[in-house]
């Protein structure tokens, strides 16, 4: 994999660990683009990827809403001003997650 990327001079990222809650909201987002895009479509080429992506970003910023914007845009959500509704709850996986690191005394 990591020799793959390399040999097409694409930059690696991965979290230090490789725990992909150090970068939650990222791993989230990556996630949204690819169910409701990215696993749809096919790409002929790389700039008909790069620019369809880039389209995507646009959309995922100004167009669809979010639940942890109070159901704006992100765009919307950087303009506003005061406090914004959270409008989602947490899975109870999560919740059970967070419990069991809040409990570990090794921290």
């Amino acid at each position: 994999y990591v020799r793959l990327l390399k040999s097409n001079h694409i930059r690696i990222s991965m979290t230090e660990n490789g725990d992909p809650y150090e970068h939650a909201v990222a791993e989230r987002m990556n996630g949204i683009l690819k169910a409701e895009w990215l696993d749809m479509e096919e790409y002929t080429d790389f700039l008909q990827a790069q620019e369809r992506i880039s389209q995507i970003i646009n959309i995922y910023n100004q167009v669809r809403p979010h639940a942890s914007c109070n159901m704006l845009t992100p765009i919307e959500a950087e303009r506003h001003r005061g406090k914004l509704k959270k409008c989602w709850r947490k899975r109870k996986h999560e919740q059970k997650e967070i419990k069991a690191i809040s409990s570990r005394t090794d921290l």
